[in-house]
């Protein structure tokens, strides 16, 4: 599947100029293909209570699944000004699980699989092999 970088990357400033942020006035946006072919997007949300605040992936994980959209295959999160920023450690936990260690992503220089800035992620397959079962 091609990937329109530049297209991502404006759709992810579009998300940007959308975002609830008051409080650090850092709009973020996130853009991301699915495998369906289809373009989400997220921003961040703020809130007075720090620790509620949603990260403009967040928004794009949840618009993947509310559409139904599949696996993430590329992210483009900027903030405002189209720069690329890389996701914070909470945000690269739920990309990984939505897209992969194989996920790509945008950065000033040039596509980066997710798996290289998370190595080792703790995934469902952690989970399924070490969760103790009732006796």
């Amino acid at each position: 599947m091609s990937i329109d970088w530049p297209g991502l990357r404006a759709a992810a400033v579009a998300a940007a100029g959308t975002a609830y942020a008051p409080y650090s006035r850092l709009r973020v946006g996130a853009a991301g293909l699915a495998s369906n072919g289809a373009v989400v997007t997220g921003c961040n949300v703020e809130n007075a209570s720090f620790g509620l605040t949603l990260c403009a992936e967040c928004g794009l994980v949840s618009a993947l699944h509310a559409a139904g959209a599949g696996r993430l295959i590329a992210v483009s999160v900027v903030a405002a000004d189209g720069a690329p920023l890389v996701p914070c450690g909470r945000c690269r936990q739920l990309l990984i699980e939505a897209g992969g260690a194989g996920l790509l992503l945008d950065s000033d220089a040039g596509p980066r699989e997710l798996g290289t800035l998370l190595p080792d992620a703790f995934t469902g397959t952690d989970l399924a092999e070490r969760r103790q079962l009732d006796d």
